[in-house]
Formats: structure tokens, C-alpha cells, sequence
């Protein structure tokens, strides 16, 4: 099949490669340096079983995604609108787009854009861009969809490429359990630049994530969403599994980049403000990133 992943970053570039190793035709939309790195010597995939370069198609044009059958649309959360209306004229009727995205909203902001189904997609994945064209894998892989007409032949695709996909008629359960999660690690590993572990041996960060997992909450219930009740023991239970793993927020940081924090920590903030809910440790956390955005570009 013809695959268009428009924002291949980390998430992107995994996804990109397991699918043309399993034969697809895939072409990554990406940022220059990626795209001339890939087009010299191929897109290198570096797990921890294997290392392998892979043969891909690489292109810093929207059109890229022109004649593909499915869309894996990877940008950042804040670049949703402006990406989408780049693609837009390129799509071809009956594609399948779906969101790989943080967040909750971003499937139906895109709907918006592009005017056609978008299915949404919570997705459970550990990589880095390790430099130019080259990604790295540090574990899971799997994706949740949402339930569509093309759902079935969707998971078929996927998992003869290796990547384990479930369809769900709860994905937004789903995309709220892994925002919950992101919530609590992301800006708390990205202030101090540290892995999980290590932040975790800090006194006091179980008790602040617990403040925001309760804030998560609520905020979700109030809006309607069904996340599964032990979600506090399951973002606890996170850093012994993922001891050296750094947040995406961390990443972000520390290489001058703009971070989804609005979209994280923010959008439950600006969320409980609107139900009346309130949501301090969201709330400060969100603007700490802020401010340190704003130091990095001072």
C-alpha cells in the first residue's frame, strides 16, 4: 500500500520504517535535515534486537502525501490546523488519516480542516531522532483506534508490520489515560532534565503527581470521558518500568524547540476552567514550561 506519514519525527520515522520493512511504499514528510539524510543513505531504524537501514521515500512537501491510501498524520499538536490545510488538496478521496498525535483534541480539529473522517489514535511508543534520519526505538510500539469503516483492514496492515493495534470504541478513554500519563511525567521530567527514574527518588513527586492525576480527573469526568479508575496506580507504576526514558516536553526543552504543553498540562487547565473545576498543579506546570520556553528563545 501506498502510506503518507506527514510529520515524521521520532514517532513518525518508527512507524514509517516498520511499515515499508513489511513491504509498503512509504514517504516521509519531514524537516530538510531529516529528508536529505534519508534520501543519502535511507531511514536507519536502531531497536534494541535489531539495527537496520531502511528504504523509504523522503520529501519536505505536503504533496508527499498525494496518492496515498493511508495517512499517518504525526506533526505536533500546536502545528494541527497549519499542517492539515497543507495537505488538504492532496488527499484523495476515501483515504484513511488517522491522528498519532498527544492530546485529545486533535482528531477533531483536523476533521475540521481536511473536511473528510480522521480516526483518532492513542498511541504507547518510546523513540528519539538520534540524529539525522535515524531513529531509536526504546520500547512498546502498540496503537488504539478508533472504531471507522476501514478500522478492520487498518489493524491488518499494521500487524503484518509488527505493530500490535487494537480498535476501541473507547479511544477517547484511551487518548484521556495516555494525556493523564503525559500530564504527570512530561513537565515534571523536562524542568529538570531528568529520566523518570530519577526523578522519581525526589521526595515529593509522588505526591505532586497524585495532585495531578486527581485534577485529570475530574476534569475528565466532568466532561464525560470513562478512564479506568486505577489510572493513578498505572502513572505511578511508569517510571520503574521506564527508569531511563525522558519525556517528549524534556526533549523538547532541552533542544530550543517549542513543547505541546498547552495541549497537555494546558488543555486540562483550560479545560477545568471552563467546567468550573479547578486545577493548580496543572496550572503551574503548565506555565513553569512556559517561562522556560520563553528563557531559551530570550
Amino acid at each position: 500500500m501506498k502510506i503518507a506519514i506527514m510529520g515524521a519525527g521520532a514517532v513518525g520515522c518508527y512507524y514509517g520504517a516498520m511499515l515499508a520493512r513489511a513491504g509498503h511504499a512509504v514517504t516521509l514528510i519531514a524537516r530538510p535535515q531529516h529528508v536529505q539524510a534519508i534520501r543519502d543513505r535511507g531511514l536507519v531504524l536502531e531497536t534494541r534486537a535489531f539495527t537496520e537501514t531502511v528504504a523509504v521515500a523522503a520529501t519536505t512537501k505536503a504533496s508527499g502525501v498525494a496518492d496515498a491510501e493511508i495517512v499517518l498524520f504525526c506533526v505536533k499538536s500546536g502545528d494541527t490546523a497549519s499542517a492539515g490545510r497543507d495537505i488538504a488538496p492532496h488527499l484523495l478521496p476515501g483515504v484513511s488519516i488517522l491522528s498519532l498525535q498527544n492530546g485529545v483534541d486533535n482528531a477533531e480539529r483536523l476533521r475540521e480542516v481536511v473536511g473528510r473522517p480522521v480516526i483518532p489514535t492513542a498511541v504507547y511508543v518510546a523513540t528519539e531522532m538520534s540524529g539525522p534520519g535515524h531513529v531509536r526505538h526504546h520500547g512498546r510500539g502498540e496503537l488504539v483506534i478508533g472504531p471507522g469503516p476501514t478500522s478492520a483492514r487498518l489493524v491488518d496492515v499494521f500487524g503484518q508490520a509488527g505493530i500490535e493495534t487494537e480498535i476501541s470504541d473507547n479511544v477517547v478513554g484511551a487518548l484521556w489515560t495516555k494525556l493523564i500519563v503525559n500530564c504527570a511525567y512530561n513537565a515534571l521530567s523536562a524542568i529538570p532534565q531528568l529520566p523518570y527514574g530519577r526523578m522519581m527518588t525526589v521526595e515529593g513527586v509522588g505526591a505532586c503527581m497524585t495532585d495531578i492525576v486527581a485534577e485529570c480527573l475530574a476534569v475528565a469526568r466532568q466532561s464525560g470521558v470513562e478512564v479506568d479508575d486505577d489510572i493513578l496506580d498505572k502513572v505511578l507504576a511508569l517510571a520503574a518500568a521506564m527508569p531511563d526514558q525522558s519525556s517528549s516536553t524534556a526533549y523538547d526543552l532541552a533542544r530550543g524547540k517549542r513543547t505541546e504543553i498547552d495541549h497537555l498540562n494546558g488543555y486540562v487547565a483550560r479545560t477545568g476552567t471552563r467546567l468550573g473545576i479547578a486545577t493548580p498543579a496543572n496550572r503551574l506546570l503548565t506555565v513553569v514550561v512556559k517561562l522556560m520556553e520563553e528563557g531559551s528563545r530570550a
